[in-house]
């Protein structure tokens, strides 16, 4: 039996934008999903993500001193991901980006991202081609709607990503679509339906890669190297500067004492 923790690195009232059906686990495998008491409602800026940065790898490396067998991080943009599989000893870290676009290269010559806003492009088109698969990145489309706005009309959300999903596949040529956000969870069985192609859900598919890793790392040793970029951080190292628990801001009126008050 393997624990997995779903970390959905926002503020979450009332749902947590992860549908996945107990019955689409291996046998046996237990999900854990939870939120954060306090930041951003949504990550649709990078400025967010800095914030937020610091308490999602604390919760990273606390899943894996709490004996979970991997951590899914609940975000497209991955951030984060690199971090986690540094601090991470041996537990599976997993985030949906990844996660999705390595499925839809086997599952089809070119595929197509589906996102909410133009904004978040940039920084997606950076992780498809730091992946290595920009070659098979037919395009993205939009829906013009931010994150809050995906379960507000949940049947018009639908009907925008039909539509986005037909322009990709008849003007694009994509033969796999991808929904380029965690809040897109719930919609691609109908989408699929629709569409007739592979439709993939990203939150599903990180935790089922997640699932797929920790096989391969209890039976066959496939964990991630440790002597390159994923290398961890010595805890002698770490303790020594106080870091192995994280700490508080900087005080920036001490700081500004220093520097007699100009920046």
């Amino acid at each position: 039996m393997s624990r997995i923790l779903y970390i959905s690195p926002l503020v979450v009232h009332g749902r947590t934008f992860l549908e996945v059906d107990p019955a689409e686990l291996r046998s046996g495998n237990t999900l854990t999903s939870i939120g954060f008491t306090r930041g951003p409602r949504h990550l649709e800026y990078h400025y967010y993500e800095t914030l937020v940065l610091p308490d999602l790898v604390r919760t990273i490396a606390a899943a894996e001193a709490r004996g979970f067998d991997a951590a899914v991080i609940g975000c497209f943009y991955d951030f984060g991901l690199h971090e986690g599989r540094e601090i991470a000893e041996n537990m599976v870290v997993t985030a949906p980006c990844e996660s999705s676009l390595l499925l839809a290269a086997s599952l089809g010559h070119r595929f197509s991202i589906i996102v909410g806003r133009r904004k978040w492009i940039p920084q997606m088109h950076d992780n498809v081609v730091r992946y290595g698969l920009e070659s098979r990145l037919a395009s993205f489309q939009t829906l013009d709607l931010g994150v809050p706005a995906y379960h507000a009309d949940e049947a018009e959300t639908e009907r925008r990503f039909v539509a986005a999903g037909r322009r990709a596949i008849e003007q694009d040529g994509a033969e796999v679509i991808v929904l380029g956000c965690t809040a897109s969870a719930g919609f691609y069985r109908k989408l699929q339906a629709q569409l007739c192609v592979p439709v993939i859900d990203s939150a599903l598919a990180a935790v089922k890669q997640a699932e797929q890793l920790i096989e391969l790392r209890d039976r066959f040793g496939w964990s991630p190297s440790k002597i390159g970029g994923f290398e961890s951080p010595p805890k002698p190292e770490m303790a020594g500067w106080n870091l192995a628990d994280g700490y508080e801001p900087a005080d920036v009126t001490s700081l500004w004492d220093v520097v007699g008050g100009a920046l």
